[in-house]
């Protein structure tokens, strides 16, 4: 719940101080706090809400490509703003080196070395919330 809590106060914070897409962005993670929570009929443990922020960041990056992709800029500037706003709460993500070097010090590598599929959800099992899935995927291939 210690997400929740805090984008909640700073949902009143910024209603306050009239910022709108703060406002918005902020009602959308509460939303998707709620509907995970209603999803899994319990409270919602802190590693539930990173990945739901993980999730929101993940939706603004795509995005954003897509939006550059068909030169709508303003669109493209108004999903970075989001992104920063949601980034604010995700816990700090790791450097593809630091990624590099954890996967090469994980003792279960040597099982899984030659098969990315495996490979991959044991990375990301570790990593989840600490590393972007795509940067991970990058240096598992690397490694592999």
């Amino acid at each position: 719940m210690k997400y929740q809590e805090k984008v909640t106060a700073d949902l009143k914070t910024a209603m306050k101080a009239r910022q709108a897409v703060k406002v918005l962005t902020l009602r959308s993670l509460i939303s998707g706090f709620k509907n995970a929570r209603i999803e899994k009929g319990e409270d919602l443990q802190e590693e539930d809400e990173v990945k739901i922020l993980s999730n929101e960041a993940k939706k603004r990056k795509e995005s954003i490509e897509a939006y550059e992709k068909a030169g709508r800029r303003e669109l493209a500037d108004k999903e970075k703003q989001e992104l920063q706003i949601i980034e604010e709460y995700l816990p700090k993500q790791m450097s593809k080196e630091e990624v590099l070097q954890f996967i090469k010090e994980l003792k279960e590598w040597e099982f899984v070395k030659g098969d990315f599929g495996q490979a991959m959800k044991l990375v990301m099992g570790k990593l989840r919330g600490k590393a972007d899935g795509k940067m991970v995927s990058e240096a598992v291939k690397e490694l592999l």
